[in-house]
């Protein structure tokens, strides 16, 4: 009873200082382009929030997914065409790559879902690189060479997002939409079901849930999510390339959510962030920045099992148990 009663205490205390530390990040943020290359920082949100559309899917619902490139990938393409090609505004060139990720990975989850594992895993990453091999041959991909010189145009006609805090702010508004929305799934009914069903999936089947139109939903909506990220990227770097839907992608976006802590909300922007930043810093040096990258990952295999976000708070956890 007297535990039962500290944590009830407890709980104003750890709303508030989650608060706290939630405003000081969004000042942080806010700042962060006066002192740092806003196109850095770009880089840092965009490919966060696609770890964290990723950690929705292996994070809450337990599905190893190979084929995230695909939907990072496909929504820059459609982003990109849209945008130079047929001269849309960029906020509906996003739009349109967030609609064509959605369908495909309606399409992709319809296809894989069924199968779990390593099964799942290697059908996701088989149809992703068939979009792949599509997106070399398609005209409109234009191959090797992409789609470049895409327009960063103006918002809504209104801001010209060639000013690069502008850029950034967009950015970092889209980042924070993409956020709260997996932060609204994952703490909705909805989202307890998915958990339900990666800790015990017979007992969500027994208890009468239909696990794979929840497992559907999950997959569409991170693929909806990954998709956000990816069309963002492409106005933000104005071009889209087969980088983005080549198998490596989908094996970074995994390095970077199990870096920072798979089943966090935070842990893949850690991760996202540390990977980024190895890969601009260590650019211009001799030292290979993916071999030092593969070590970091050793390290945190070997002694962060949880990753680096998922180990403080279980550091936490234990003080919080010890005091109590």
């Amino acid at each position: 009873m007297a535990v039962g009663t500290q944590y009830l205490a407890e709980q104003p205390k750890l709303r508030s200082s989650s608060l706290v530390l939630g405003a000081v990040a969004l000042a942080a943020l806010l700042a962060a382009p006066f002192f740092f290359y806003p196109v850095f920082l770009m880089s840092i949100l965009c490919f966060a929030l696609f770890a964290c559309a990723f950690n929705l899917l292996i994070g809450y619902v337990g599905l190893l997914s190979f084929g995230h490139a695909a939907f990072f990938g496909g929504a820059a393409y459609f982003t990109a065409h849209a945008v130079k090609v047929w001269g849309w505004e960029p906020l509906s060139g996003i739009l349109l790559g967030v609609a064509g990720a959605a369908a495909m990975g309606l399409l992709i989850g319809f296809l894989a879902i069924r199968r779990q594992g390593i099964y799942f895993a290697m059908i996701t990453l088989a149809l992703s690189q068939m979009f792949a091999f599509i997106c070399l041959q398609a005209p409109f991909t234009h191959g090797e060479d992409g789609i470049q010189g895409v327009p960063r145009g103006h918002l809504l006609g209104l801001i010209d997002l060639n000013q690069p805090n502008a850029m950034y702010y967009l950015t970092l508004a889209i980042f924070l939409f993409g956020l709260f929305a997996i932060w609204r799934i994952v703490n909705s009914p909805f989202g307890n079901i998915l958990k339900a069903i990666r800790e015990n999936e017979k007992r969500a089947i027994s208890l009468g849930y239909r696990v794979d139109r929840y497992k559907l939903g999950a997959f569409v909506m991170s693929a909806a999510l990954a998709g956000l990220a990816g069309g963002t990227k492409a106005i933000v770097f104005q071009f889209a390339t087969l980088t983005d839907v080549q198998w490596q992608m989908s094996g970074e976006v995994i390095l970077m959510t199990l870096l920072g802590g798979i089943g966090t909300m935070i842990g893949p922007i850690v991760g996202a962030g540390l990977v980024i930043a190895l890969q601009n810093y260590l650019a211009s040096s001799q030292f290979p920045v993916t071999v030092l990258i593969g070590i970091i990952f050793v390290i945190c295999v070997l002694l962060f099992r949880r990753g680096i976000v998922g180990e403080i708070l279980e550091l936490m956890k234990r003080k919080s148990k010890a005091t109590a």
